[in-house]
């Protein structure tokens, strides 16, 4: 079940593939003429350089289980990454893996059955899941290279739509999420430039995105929707000025102490 998103996500499976081309691009245009050395502000502990590998990796590991299109949990993530001896040239190294990328993107039906982590159980949730990977780490590096990072709103909403529906069943690399309870609470996020809402409900056993209702929310953030989800992946503080909360913060704070991966 898609979280209370009206606009019908999730988009079609040739924006994604258009997206992560393009936010690949940005992502390898950040880093060419940085110092792989330099600190990831966003992700504690890591240099441009780990970011840059993290990115590569992940696309070309993303696309080696689509040409598989694996029906079971992958007992190994080892793949021939090609990986440049120098941390210069990783920039490139990111770049040149697109079009394989795009390639395998092309050549795959979106509704074909497959294993994923997540709650769609099609290869386009590793399109989507890829995209939002790179689209996130692009901003990453952006900020890390003092540019300004702009997101779509359209793409933000999107992405907080597919950080929702997909966190519940996020257990396997982040712990946190499964002692993430509560006693009923309704927590809402409002995108105030895309008009959308999201709703997820805290229960004894669990967390769930349910529908909207007319029923309060306990905790309520409002805000643009690439300030919501920079928000949800951990780049933001609902405390700054670019939010509008509401409610509880008790709840939003349980939230975020659960939610980080």
């Amino acid at each position: 079940m898609a979280a209370t998103n009206e606009a019908g996500h999730p988009l079609p499976y040739d924006t994604y593939r258009e997206a992560i081309a393009r936010e690949t691009r940005r992502f390898a245009e950040a880093v060419q003429d940085a110092d792989p050395a330099s600190a990831v502000p966003s992700c504690p502990g890591w240099t441009l350089a780990d970011l840059t590998r993290h990115v590569g990796a992940l696309q070309r590991w993303f696309a080696t289980l689509l040409t598989r299109l694996v029906q079971e949990p992958p007992r190994s993530r080892e793949v021939e990454l090609g990986l440049p001896a120098d941390p210069q040239d990783y920039p490139g190294w990111v770049a040149a893996g697109e079009p394989a990328v795009a390639a395998v993107l092309r050549a795959t039906d979106p509704d074909a059955a497959m294993w994923t982590w997540g709650e769609d159980p099609h290869a386009r949730f590793w399109a989507r899941r890829m995209l939002f990977e790179t689209l996130v780490h692009r901003v990453d590096a952006e900020r890390a290279v003092g540019r300004a990072a702009d997101l779509d709103p359209v793409l933000a909403a999107d992405g907080v739509d597919e950080f929702l529906v997909n966190l519940p069943h996020a257990g396997l690399f982040a712990p946190g999420v499964t002692k993430l309870r509560g006693n009923g609470e309704i927590l809402a996020f409002h995108s105030t430039d895309t008009a959308e809402e999201w709703r997820v409900r805290l229960d004894p056993d669990g967390f769930r995105p349910v529908p909207h209702t007319d029923e309060a929310a306990t905790a309520a953030v409002r805000a643009a929707a690439a300030d919501l989800l920079l928000l949800l992946y951990g780049r933001r503080s609902y405390g700054e000025p670019a939010y509008e909360v509401s409610g509880q913060s008790t709840v939003l704070d349980n939230w975020f102490a659960h939610t980080g991966f």
